[in-house]
């Protein structure tokens, strides 16, 4: 039963007068329950249970926060069936999708618990004092990676759960060991409720304080703004478009205390076709393609919303190829009635700037709220002069830039800011010849695809999702894998300490049994002092 509650830590709360309702788009209309915006008291109140909790959960060890994550993922396993339901009817995401996208969930939450068994994610150093060094003497120096407070998960409309109240963001910032805040996203406020109360129940189940997790519901701007606002708030994660993102990070600059904003703001993922890959599987290529443009509606943030190939026959071959293949395509029930309007109006807004033409678009005429696919073409050197008509549109859209030479195909590469990929499809041959552009490329991307679409990100201890901006705020760090736990640390060296004050992952016995990097070597040995 859908409650339509705030979760302040382990406590339900409706103070407020104004209530909000979802809409589907499956039935296209409004759902029945009515959830209530939180107030600036409960903001109030959720905060400062986060800070009290923070005091309490930065000292829980690795293993007590692994079975808290675990727990977690055990608790959204237990809702079944009823929280599949119910993210479709919000989303109108088809089941399948919606249950890969819980067991991603959940594998991740899984995945920070066995890092934060190992251990090694605090990066201990330590350097054993030299009394004896001359000239000068050393003393003796130990740093690690600590938790930061309190942090605000702003969740994305595309992802109602694994990018979302239990998804990357907050998984990461609780296995560093930061109480977190919600932020739940009006598409799926029902949702979200679920899963709140989920975490909540592992909270309580094994022993979190109260604080360290809560929801708050909000269809405006005024919740988001107010927590990133808040003095006592150290760090904020966000999902979703470039101008939400970059509002909350100018947001957070005009605090007297800055803080982080690791906002992933999307991508147009150029994909580099060359002419040897072309010729090599024209007809394959071209399917791949064009199934990945219309993937989930082309509602990701690796959509590979750009192509560039160079002018010559087998450009020639390929172009017709994936214009039969787009005329295939069916289109796709997208997420909301704002974002199908959104995509429409875009569309047709690009094709009035006299630089691009149509290549191809489906034949199936939508029904509501589904997208049409559409790929246009531009020259090489238009492009390079119009960088912009690489914006993002959000859907099953693409561009292809057809180069001419070698040298406009560099100058197109070069042409692209931040992106969270790129792709190149290409033989060996093709790598020798252009490898100039493909080098060009990979300066501006957190992820180089070598002949594979970029739809699709594993979750992991290599993946980089995240790049320079404005695909994200800070390209140094990732949104997936095991890396996203660095965004919410801060380094802390230990002077001279007493290794009764030490933290354990930095005393000289080792009681974790971690590795440490001692005196520059990576060792698992006790240091004798």
């Amino acid at each position: 039963m859908i409650h339509g509650k705030n979760n302040i830590g382990f406590s339900l709360s409706a103070k407020g007068d104004v209530s909000f309702q979802t809409f589907s788009p499956i039935t296209l209309e409004q759902l029945p329950e009515k959830f209530v915006q939180a107030t600036t008291d409960e903001l109030e109140e959720a905060v400062q249970k986060a800070v009290s909790a923070y005091s309490v959960y930065k000292k829980k060890s690795g293993k007590e926060r692994a079975a808290f994550l675990r727990a977690i993922a055990d608790e959204i396993e237990a809702i079944g069936s009823e929280l599949i339901e119910r993210a479709c009817a919000e989303s109108g995401l088809p089941e399948g999708r919606i249950t890969g996208e819980r067991g991603r969930t959940t594998n991740q939450l899984r995945m920070f618990a066995k890092v934060l068994e190992d251990g090694d994610w605090v990066e201990a150093s330590i350097d054993p004092a030299m009394p004896d060094r001359k000239p000068l003497p050393r003393t003796d120096i130990r740093k690690m990676l600590q938790p930061v407070g309190p942090v605000v998960v702003f969740t994305a409309s595309n992802f109602p759960l694994a990018f979302s109240t239990a998804g990357g963001d907050t998984a990461s910032a609780l296995a560093a060991g930061n109480p977190v805040i919600v932020k739940s996203h009006p598409y799926h406020p029902g949702t979200n409720e679920l899963v709140s109360g989920a975490i909540i129940k592992a909270a309580q189940k094994t022993g979190m304080p109260d604080g360290v997790f809560s929801s708050l519901n909000a269809a405006d701007f005024t919740i988001g703004q107010a927590l990133v606002l808040h003095p006592k708030v150290k760090s904020v994660a966000f999902t979703g478009s470039f101008n939400g993102g970059k509002s909350l990070y100018d947001l957070a600059q005009t605090r007297k205390e800055p803080i982080p904003v690791f906002a992933e703001m999307g991508s147009v993922n150029p994909v580099l076709l060359l002419p040897g890959k072309i010729k090599e599987n024209t007809a394959g290529l071209a399917a791949t393609i064009a199934s990945s443009i219309n993937l989930g509606a082309g509602q990701f943030c690796t959509n590979p919303g750009v192509l560039v190939a160079l002018k010559g026959e087998e450009t020639e071959a390929f172009k017709s190829e994936l214009t039969a293949n787009v005329a295939k395509l069916m289109p796709e029930k997208m997420l909301h009635q704002n974002i199908i309007s959104n995509y429409e109006q875009k569309t047709k807004s690009f094709f009035e700037n006299g630089l691009v033409s149509k290549l191809a678009e489906s034949e199936n005429e939508p029904v509501q709220l589904t997208g049409k696919p559409v790929v246009a073409i531009v020259k090489g050197s238009d492009f390079v002069q119009h960088p912009d008509l690489a914006e993002e549109i959000f859907g099953p859209f693409s561009l292809l830039i057809e180069c001419d030479g070698k040298a406009e195909l560099e100058a197109v590469m070069a042409a692209f800011d931040g992106q969270l990929t790129a792709s190149v499809y290409c033989t060996a041959a093709d790598v020798e010849a252009y490898s100039s552009a493909i080098e060009i490329v990979q300066e501006v991307v957190g992820r180089l695809i070598f002949n594979g679409v970029p739809t699709g990100v594993e979750v992991g201890y290599s993946m980089q999702h995240g790049g320079p901006f404005p695909a994200s705020t800070d390209g140094r760090f990732t949104s997936v894998g095991v890396d996203a736990i660095k965004r919410f640390v801060r380094p802390v060296a230990f002077q001279d300490a007493p290794d009764a004050y030490l933290p354990d992952e930095l005393k000289d016995a080792n009681p974790l049994g971690i590795w440490r990097r001692v005196d520059g070597k990576l060792t698992k040995d006790v240091i004798n002092r």
